[in-house]
């Protein structure tokens, strides 16, 4: 089963994928207008042939927002506490540049979460 990670921000969110038992990142989408992002996510799923769609869910208001995101896209919710300071630790210990971990930050912090989805 084909399964997209989604990082959800205000103004980014990150992507990972996953065919099988492993997660990797997919991209970052940089956003101002939800309606934008929601029609992209739209042709990422259809084009990657997705079957299930998972948004990561912290704790308090940024928690609910994207709880509120997962339900207008049809996705399921997991829990995404501290994916992104994993990702960045995990980032710096395979040396990856400073550039290139803040461009795809949160494209490895969904991996992470993605992963741990698909752990469980």
């Amino acid at each position: 089963m084909k399964t997209l990670g989604i990082d959800y921000g205000r103004r980014k969110v990150g992507l990972a994928i996953a065919d099988g038992p492993l997660a990797e990142p997919l991209q970052v989408i940089r956003y101002s207008d939800a309606d934008v992002l929601k029609e992209k996510l739209n042709q990422i799923i259809k084009g990657e042939k997705i079957e299930k769609v998972i948004v990561g869910v912290s704790e308090g208001e940024m928690g609910k927002e994207s709880e509120n995101f997962a339900r207008e896209i049809g996705a399921e919710t997991f829990d995404e506490t501290l994916s992104t300071r994993d990702a960045q630790t995990l980032s710096r210990e395979a040396g990856i540049s400073r550039k290139k971990r803040r461009e795809l930050e949160d494209a490895y912090a969904a991996a992470i979460m993605l992963q741990n989805w698909l752990d469980n």
